[in-house]
């Protein structure tokens, strides 16, 4: 870990610029249970324009719990770097007082406890509540809304409705621009036919038609805020065809496209921009390196990756801001322009306490209007857990357990993969398990639950082929997710050696053996990226093992992997 000098100094003001960053005093106040909407709100307003971005929030309409993680390592020169810092050194770093309510929103220490003392985050009525409020302080002239992407999937009634009800929700909170990558899973037809009709920009300088090379989607944006030009680039994951199925948007092409980006950056300078905002779906480390290498940027507003930071990381003359995920969080960035260059800001992450914010009540009845279809499906109880079910971390969560266990059983296999994916929220001991609940973790468009034979070899490459994907040392090779799930199956894994050799120590947990390279194993799988792959889905799979057990779900901390390295 980086020290706190080093820090401060990376952070400091550069030359006229200044900062503020942080919650504030919120751990204080939450911590004496007398958090209140104004407390969130707080804010000292700086120069003309304001900045709200939202990022992640993976179609969560309703508030819900969400477990942030308690590993998640860097590598290279993003080692012991925000936002690879978790627990302790989390609010070591960030001074955050332990047991606080930024302690609880930001960290996973404690985390059950603390959330029977401040509640469920997010609900997209109660993000509502503060970006109107926001707008009635500053004026709706000089607020721009901004959304990173992943906000079109990640929910029952968001697979079910084809994303509209996200688009609806989007379009009532009166967004100015949103970039994608779930997004894309619903197939290239119907994202355009979404973006046609959406009242909001969707950018994205990075797509290429694959023929012709032409762009697919409007590169960036200029909006006038508080006497201001604000340049607004839209950056796609570039890895999108690789993590996601290529044949659903099989004449995509995209990438990073460093000298398409400075293009994009000169050319709204040249239009008289005051202020260049890159709205990125990259992952953080991407950015940072993005950052130190395109000159130009004043903000780059970062997503997918899921980091939640109450302090701005300056690179250069560039500021990075990363907004968390699943509506926890809402990024308010104020900024003084003189001379037509950006002289100061100041920055607030606010939290989401659905407790302590009043529901707006035109987009609590949106909500309700659009859940109401799915209403009796989304609150159908499947069991009960006595287990915290958290997704988050490096190389296991346990509610990825409970879904290996699951393939495990129903399709009658030895060893089980589930995807690393960063969204679905987090259940507490005694919570109900509900169809909700399992869909929020399950619903993608591509989800047939696979069963085949694997040799050992195949097995071992998988492995090294995805490990590769999160810890190469070359920020622009990493995908951004986390390793995948293993059920029936552990390993050694020194993050620190090179592709090919990080793996090792395969074993069989039933019997205690080996896994033999030249073997063949059942394997259960899901979110397969082949076209036409069999099976059923995985929230039927699920749900079925769900139900067959008796008493609570239980699920044992999960010692397989063993971790060299970091």
């Amino acid at each position: 870990m980086i020290s706190r000098r080093e820090f401060l100094q990376a952070t400091a003001a550069a030359s006229a610029l200044t900062f503020g960053s942080g919650l504030g005093s919120l751990g204080r106040v939450a911590a004496q249970q007398r958090l209140t909407q104004a407390d969130i709100l707080k804010f000292d307003p700086l120069g003309t324009v304001t900045i709200l971005y939202i990022a992640d929030t993976h179609a969560q309409l309703m508030p819900l719990h969400f477990r942030e993680p308690s590993v998640n390592l860097g590598v290279g020169d993003d080692k012991g770097k925000p936002p690879h810092l978790t627990d302790e050194a989390f609010r070591k770093y960030f001074n955050v007082a332990a047991g606080s309510a930024d302690a609880f929103a930001l960290t996973a220490d404690d985390f059950v406890a603390l959330a029977k003392n401040y509640g469920k985050m997010g609900g997209m009525d109660r993000v509502a509540t503060l970006v109107r409020a926001v707008r009635a302080e500053r004026g709706d002239d000089k607020v721009l809304l901004l959304d990173g992407g992943d906000s079109w999937q990640g929910s029952w009634t968001s697979l079910q409705t084809k994303a509209q009800d996200m688009v609806d929700v989007m379009g009532a909170l009166k967004l100015d621009a949103l970039v994608g990558h779930w997004e894309f899973t619903y197939g290239a037809d119907r994202v355009k036919e979404l973006v046609k009709v959406a009242p909001f920009a969707f950018l994205a300088q990075n797509i290429r038609d694959a023929e012709w090379q032409e762009p697919v989607f409007e590169a960036r944006k200029m909006f006038e805020r508080g006497g201001a030009k604000v340049a607004v680039i839209g950056q796609a994951l570039p890895r999108t065809a690789i993590a996601n199925p290529r044949w659903m948007f099989p004449q995509w092409e995209f990438g990073i496209r460093e000298e398409d980006m400075q293009k994009q950056v000169d050319e709204a300078r040249a239009e008289g921009a005051d202020i260049v905002v890159l709205l990125s779906h990259d992952g953080f480390d991407v950015d940072r390196k993005l950052a130190s290498r395109v000159k130009g940027i004043d903000v780059i507003l970062t997503a997918h990756t899921h980091d939640a930071m109450p302090g701005l990381i300056k690179v250069g003359d560039t500021v990075l801001v990363a907004t968390g995920s699943h509506g926890k969080f809402l990024s308010r960035l104020d900024i003084e322009v003189k001379d037509k260059k950006v002289t100061g800001v100041r920055y607030k992450l606010m939290p989401v306490f659905a407790d302590a914010i009043k529901p707006d009540p035109e987009m609590a009845a949106l909500i309700e209007k659009v859940r109401a279809p799915f209403a009796k499906d989304l609150a159908r109880k499947i069991g009960h857990t006595d287990s915290l079910l958290y997704r988050r971390g490096n190389f296991n969560g346990t509610f990825d357990d409970l879904i290996c266990n699951a393939m495990l059983v129903e399709r009658d296999v030895e060893i089980a993969l589930s995807p690393g994916f960063r969204w679905g929220g987090t259940l507490v001991p005694g919570d109900a398990i509900t169809w909700e609940d399992v869909t929020n973790a399950t619903a993608i468009t591509y989800p047939n639950c696979y069963r085949n034979e694997m040799t050992g070899a195949q097995l071992k490459d998988v492995l090294e082929d995805i490990a590769d994907n999160i810890f190469h040392p070359d920020p622009y090779f990493q995908g951004g997710g986390d390793m995948v799930r293993i059920g029936g199956m552990g390993y050694s894994i020194d993050i620190s050696k090179a592709m090919g050799s990080r793996i090792s120590n395969l074993t069989h947990l039933k019997s205690g053996k080996p896994i033999d390279a030249a073997k063949k194993y059942t394997v259960a799988g899901w979110a397969s990226i082949n076209e036409n792959t069999q099976g059923p889905p995985i929230w039927d799979v699920v749900s079925a093992h769900i139900g067959k057990l008796s008493g609570g779900i239980k699920i044992e901390p999960n010692t397989a992997v063993k971790v060299t390295g970091a």
